[in-house]
């Protein structure tokens, strides 16, 4: 799946991550075409992405929040996620999870 990426794949089980720097436009750019060159795999191996666990974290300040598709379908952006059972938030910030640990 990882074959042509511009920026970073990872996977864990059945959990894919693509992260990277968008600081311009060619950085949304190149998130755009692997979103793109992901949706081409997944079609040609006859799997599908859960759109609905699909999502966008925004992290850093002064983040233009662009929107991305998978497919067909625009991203849903989401102000927190949990990553192997930890919370992270767009701003990086432990207090929500000490708060669900306690």
């Amino acid at each position: 799946m990882d074959s042509g990426m511009e920026c970073t794949l990872s996977n864990f089980a059945n959990d894919t991550k693509l992260c990277g720097t968008v600081n311009a436009l060619e950085g949304r750019d190149a998130l755009q075409r692997d979103l793109e060159r992901m949706e081409r795999w997944a079609r040609a191996n006859l799997l599908r992405f859960n759109q609905v666990k699909c999502k966008v974290l925004h992290l850093g300040y002064g983040n233009l929040k662009h929107k991305y598709r998978l497919g067909g379908e625009w991203l849903e952006s989401s102000p927190e996620e949990k990553d192997l059972g930890v919370l992270v938030d767009e701003k990086l910030n432990m207090s929500r999870q000490c708060e669900l640990a306690a």
